[in-house]
């Protein structure tokens, strides 16, 4: 391809030149997402393990002091964790869980929050801060969002 494509740049360019250019540079790209596409389902029982070890990386995340003084973990921060890029980790996720990586995280971030959300001696806001949020009115704001109810309703419903 790239042979054709210098072919046709060292010649006289005439009205087919650029269509064949564009063509060849067309099939080189093509080629490119399909080696892509192709290393995730050759790989699958890797990829099985790497969920798992995202999986228990939030885990230990939580179960940590990480959150409070690190804050909530970023899809950059977890797949440094796996030593993979961020962009390949989040593609390998999206094509794993059919969710964004981000979209994971903050479901397992609802998943700890819907535990500890019933230890009374703690306030929402402390909670918040507990999980690795700024500013509670985020925490409530996503909960809401991916439960229904705000923390306070969902505790007292519970």
């Amino acid at each position: 391809m790239f042979a054709k494509i210098q072919y046709e740049l060292e010649h006289a360019i005439d009205k087919h030149s650029k269509t064949l250019i564009s063509s060849n540079i067309e099939l080189f790209l093509n080629y490119c997402t399909l080696f892509y596409d192709r290393q995730f389902i050759t790989r699958d029982n890797a990829h099985k393990g790497i969920l798992e070890k995202f999986e228990a990386l939030l885990n230990n995340y939580f179960e940590s002091a990480n959150p409070r003084t690190e804050g909530l973990p970023s899809v950059a921060w977890c797949a440094g964790e796996l030593n993979l890029s961020a962009n390949y980790f989040g593609d390998l996720i999206k094509k794993e869980t059919g969710r964004p990586a981000s979209e994971y995280i903050q479901s397992k971030v609802i998943e700890v929050a819907k535990e500890r959300i019933f230890d009374t001696n703690k306030s929402i806001s402390e909670l918040a801060y507990g999980l690795g949020f700024k500013y509670p009115q985020h925490f409530t704001r996503l909960f809401k969002r991916q439960v229904g109810h705000t923390p306070v309703e969902y505790r007292n419903l519970n």
